[in-house]
């Protein structure tokens, strides 16, 4: 699984960094998604509760489900 994060729409809730630290971080001022860190439903739960729609899925097929 493969999550994209969009920075222009993010609004810096916090919502997946407090949620999933262990995946969703920023080190050296950088975004940094490590989706190893944590299972497909608990990545794919936070990523539903991203309130801009900064975060989204993108299955095998390249196609995007959130």
């Amino acid at each position: 699984m493969q999550v994209t994060w969009n920075q222009n729409k993010c609004c810096h809730t916090g919502v997946c960094v407090s949620s999933l630290p262990e995946v969703f971080k920023v080190e050296d001022d950088q975004f940094v998604i490590d989706t190893g860190k944590a299972s497909e439903e608990e990545i794919k739960n936070v990523v539903y509760q991203c309130p801009a729609g900064a975060l989204q899925v993108v299955n095998d097929k390249n196609k995007r489900e959130a």
